[in-house]
């Protein structure tokens, strides 16, 4: 199937705005929060133990009040970031009925430049940007995916426990975490790397700043993906330590089916985040934060859910409602 290329400015009414309704069927709009209020939402601060490896990984994980099990979403941060970001995706993802379950990374998260002088911020990073780190980051997702089923099991930690659905498990991630999200959810692992990959518990993956590898083609690396992939990038997205790497590499190589692009125009680095970062120069842009909610709303709602409402959405005019002129999106 060949892929298809979008580039449409903002339908903001009239007839093309209904045209594109009834496109996508039944009025189905991913950027409407949930209708739930932030006060009735769960949020518990929870530790992951991996007596395996001796570590200790922290996460926070959110639901709102629907008495329901819920399909749940991973989220892997940045080199240098935490379990409390991006919230923007978090309230929205909690908001629209998921269970959120952000991990936090010990080595590759905000502690390594904390401690830093503020000189010698950037060397950490650097140092912790390494391969082995990569490993510790796809077992740590799986150790939270194993806790998640102990907890269901045992019924640890309710009413969480109770309103999990494990059969419908979406990962995402930003930078370092994108390449931990490509790593656990269909890349091609090396032998060397332990552990059993991809991790078929996992059902879609969500790419924010994807990145191809440097050992080997990238048609080696992704032409095995078997899930919905999505990913999104910028024209401007660099990498924060060092030379960019190849942001537009990885679509072409995936194999068809349900696999998505979007790449924002000039939108950096921090895009995918929720302030930008120390260096970049470009204004940010409201609506990139917009065009980010809707499309990975509807690829969550079209995968985990299964509602063929958000497919349609995707697959015919809905992205045009989100995008502006010089954004690209592509399918296949």
């Amino acid at each position: 199937m060949a892929a298809h290329l979008l580039r449409r400015s903002l339908i903001s009414g009239g007839p093309a705005l209904l045209a594109a309704r009834s496109a996508f069927g039944q009025g189905y709009d991913p950027t409407v929060p949930g209708p739930q209020s932030a006060a009735a939402d769960h949020i518990y601060e929870l530790e992951v133990r991996d007596s395996a490896r001796d570590r200790v990984i922290p996460v926070r994980i959110a639901h709102g009040a629907r008495r329901m099990r819920m399909p749940v979403i991973l989220f892997s941060h940045g080199l240098g970031g935490s379990r409390h970001g991006p919230a923007f995706l978090e309230r929205h993802w909690r908001a629209r009925g998921y269970i959120t379950v952000f991990l936090q990374h010990p080595g590759s998260d905000d502690t390594i430049w904390r401690a830093a002088a503020p000189a010698e911020r950037r060397a950490a990073l650097l140092a912790a940007a390494t391969p082995a780190q990569l490993v510790h980051r796809m077992r740590d997702v799986v150790a939270v995916l194993d806790a998640l089923a102990s907890w269901q099991t045992t019924h640890e930690h309710r009413p969480l426990s109770e309103r999990m659905d494990l059969s419908r498990i979406g990962m995402a991630g930003h930078s370092f975490g994108a390449l931990t999200t490509q790593a656990v959810a269909g890349q091609h692992a090396p032998p060397a790397i332990p552990g059993t990959w991809p991790d078929t518990r996992i059902k879609a993956a969500l790419v924010l700043s994807p990145s191809t590898p440097r050992i080997r083609p990238a048609a080696e690396a992704f032409g095995r993906v078997a899930i919905p992939w999505m990913l999104m990038t910028g024209t401007h997205d660099g990498s924060p330590i060092g030379p960019p790497p190849d942001r537009l590499g990885v679509f072409p190589a995936l194999p068809p089916g349900r696999k998505y692009e979007l790449v924002l125009h000039e939108a950096e680095h921090s895009v995918f985040g929720d302030t930008a970062l120390p260096g970049e120069k470009l204004p940010r842009n409201p609506q990139h934060q917009r065009a980010i909610l809707a499309l990975a709303m509807a690829f969550w709602d079209s995968t985990l859910r299964a509602d063929p409402a958000a497919q349609a959405w995707l697959d015919g005019a809905g992205p045009a409602t989100v995008l502006a002129a010089q954004d690209r999106w592509q399918r296949k």
